[in-house]
């Protein structure tokens, strides 16, 4: 089978979500892939995965969203292999779909750096589904911690970026308010959790300032920080470090990198650092005509050059700046070289604290008020009505009553 469209767009993130409905609002025929049949809100993965939230709340059906866009039709099937120069992608079915511009916005896959044991023994966090999955798995590991007397309960999160840092506060302020409460007093103090990264401080993006507040605060909350040594490495039963330190940990969450997907690096595409495409100014992908990589499969730079972060408003804004180059191309016009707003970085850090720093002059903002700008931002970029009331209950409920948000289904081992 084969099939002809304007547009086809792999991968439905916020970049390929977001020049699907700009193409779709112009009139473009859009034909969007995605082995998922729902759009999930990556940055609040580490909430599902705490039982913070539930499912429902950072998952969006893809046909929801698309339902008044007639031009746009969505397709549940994994891309197996991808023609660049010929614009056409195969599904794992054996159709084969063509398209007079294809939009390259499949993701990316956790990269483990070739660290012996590290894809075998851990928990990445880039998909709902391995945010349902470490959610089992912890409270599985509590509930058999119940049963038993004696020994620690050690979660390792390996990665102190933004999503580290996170689910590093989130399994802290759950030991911490959640584990007392629903289990015993006496269990919570048999709980650590760890935080791995080979440089010395945490959020190595942000200002040392907002590096300061974040190590003293997750510190405050009982995370233990291993910091300036990597990991060499995993284990089931713990992680074992560059010096020859060992932490134990039952449980080791990958929060250490990320690298383009197979779509990308099985294509016949130029790859570039983290198996990602150097795409353009504008960007198309280097080499081949009616190819645009967008989000976290490419490297992208904006109009002056600058280098662009790896962020979920990056692959939003790319994604409707490819939308108006492809319009361009098909009825033209002039594409233009990507112009990026910057609206800074955030990152929470257990309940009533956060840090922020907003726009290119990086206003830093520190604590509550941070932390209450992180949930409105956040709320404000969820996609659909449903799901931010969902989450806007979950977060008041669990910060009230220290309630977790999601039942988590599970057999026991």
């Amino acid at each position: 089978m084969e099939d002809t469209y304007q547009v086809i767009v792999v991968g439905a993130g916020f970049a390929g979500v977001a020049a699907a409905r700009e193409l779709g609002r112009k009139g473009v025929r859009v034909l969007l892939i995605d082995s998922n049949n729902y759009h999930q809100f990556q940055p609040l993965l580490y909430q599902v995965a705490t039982s913070q939230l539930g499912v429902s709340a950072i998952a969006r059906p893809l046909r929801s969203i698309f339902r008044r866009l007639k031009p746009v039709k969505v397709l549940t099937a994994e891309v197996t292999s991808v023609d660049a120069a010929g614009r056409s992608v195969t599904t794992a079915l054996g159709d084969t779909f063509r398209a007079q511009v294809l939009v390259l916005a499949a993701g990316a896959v956790p990269n483990f750096f070739n660290i012996v044991g590290a894809e075998e023994h851990t928990f990445p966090l880039y998909s709902a589904t391995d945010a349902t999955r470490l959610a089992g798995s912890l409270t599985r590991l509590l509930d058999q911690a119940d049963r038993e007397s004696g020994g620690t309960v050690d979660v390792v999160v390996v990665g102190g970026g933004p999503t580290g840092v996170e689910t590093a506060g989130a399994l802290a302020e759950n030991v911490k308010f959640v584990v007392p409460k629903y289990f015993s007093p006496e269990l919570a103090a048999r709980c650590r959790v760890h935080l791995v990264d080979m440089v010395p401080a945490v959020l190595n993006a942000f200002s040392a300032k907002s590096q300061d507040y974040a190590r003293e605060r997750l510190t405050k909350i009982g995370v233990r920080l291993h910091l300036g040594v990597g990991v060499e490495e995993v284990r089931g039963d713990g992680v074992r470090l560059a010096d020859g330190t060992f932490i134990p940990g039952r449980i080791v969450v990958w929060a250490g990198g990320l690298k383009a997907g197979k779509v990308v690096s099985g294509s016949d595409l130029t790859q570039g650092k983290g198996g990602r495409i150097d795409v353009r100014t504008d960007l198309t992908a280097p080499d081949i005509e009616g190819v645009y990589v967008i989000g976290d499969a490419a490297n992208m730079t904006d109009s002056t050059g600058a280098k662009l972060p790896q962020l979920g408003s990056v692959a939003q804004q790319a994604g409707k700046w490819a939308a108006r180059n492809i319009h361009a191309d098909l009825t033209g016009g002039t594409r233009k070289p990507f112009k990026y707003v910057d609206k800074g970085y955030m990152a929470m850090i257990g309940r009533g604290a956060a840090v922020a720093e907003i726009g290119r002059k990086r206003i830093q903002v520190q604590g509550p008020l941070a932390f209450v700008s992180w949930l409105l931002v956040h709320l404000a970029l969820l996609s659909g009505f449903q799901q931010k009331v969902r989450a806007l209950f979950s977060w008041l409920n669990g910060y009230i009553t220290h309630s977790p948000a999601q039942v988590v289904v599970g057999h026991p081992q």
